[in-house]
């Protein structure tokens, strides 16, 4: 395979590569808005607490999801456009963005390794704190925030550690509620199936940077060194010589002006 069909095969798989990494930000945009204002977790962050355990760690994900959403789709706009273009500048920003990209998505990564419980862990305690104070205040809005919760996640109350219930904690689940799934276990199945969603998405977005990445810089070379590419010459103007010749002339385009091709 000659140099220049290796360039033409790399423009044609960084204009895939950047429709997928397009995809994958408007994923993980999805994603993000749907952990931060869905049912689930927005009832959980919104929870009237003197110290919400949770809140913090929702606005920190959304933030990062947003930014690596951005940062995905400017990548994908910026080396498309290089390549069609074939303009050494956009392929430097391409490739930027894929590095930062990449960058986050291993802190991410590396963050998820280290804790994998943190979201867990501040989701449970959260329905923990509002489940005793609903239980220990009187009927009212703690009950209501509670029934709230419990409602999203399809759920009603908690196992006791000792397999009984106060006669409070037992009103809070009566009728048709006490046919639902113990709250623990209900959150936890949601939390790993967000996690596993998450997990996808975080090895995808890896893969295809690194991929991008590769792609963008063997192109930034080919286009600084003008190895390959499909241009043979350039258009340049020059002055209409007066002299008679035996050649013919070339096309006129402005009076006293001739295009005249001029090789690299």
């Amino acid at each position: 395979m000659t140099l220049r069909s290796r360039v033409k095969f790399a423009k044609c798989q960084m204009l895939v590569t950047s429709f997928f990494v397009l995809l994958l930000g408007l994923a993980v945009a999805s994603a993000a808005a749907l952990a931060h204002f869905g049912d689930h977790f927005a009832v959980i962050s919104r929870a009237p607490l003197e110290r919400n355990p949770f809140e913090a760690l929702d606005r920190w994900a959304f933030a990062v999801g947003i930014g690596l959403a951005g940062l995905l789709s400017l990548g994908a706009v910026l080396s498309a456009a290089a390549t069609v273009r074939e303009a050494q500048g956009l392929m430097a920003g391409g490739f930027l963005c894929f590095a930062l990209v990449f960058v986050a998505l291993a802190q991410v990564a590396f963050w998820r390794l280290r804790n994998p419980a943190q979201v867990e862990d501040a989701v449970l305690d959260t329905y923990d704190l509002v489940y005793d104070r609903a239980v220990r205040s009187p009927p009212g809005a703690q009950c209501r925030q509670l029934a709230a919760i419990q409602d999203a996640f399809l759920c009603c109350g908690k196992t006791s550690p000792f397999g009984l219930l106060g006669s409070r904690e037992a009103k809070l689940c009566q009728g048709p509620e006490a046919a639902r799934e113990d709250c623990l276990r209900s959150i936890r199945n949601v939390l790993r199936a967000h996690g596993a969603i998450a997990s996808t998405l975080t090895s995808a977005g890896l893969v295809l940077t690194v991929y991008a990445m590769l792609l963008s810089a063997f192109l930034w070379l080919a286009i600084h060194n003008g190895c390959g590419l499909g241009h043979k010459g350039s258009y340049a103007l020059s002055p209409r010589t007066m002299a008679s010749s035996a050649r013919a002339q070339p096309l006129q385009t402005f009076p006293g002006w001739a295009c005249v091709r001029t090789p690299f």
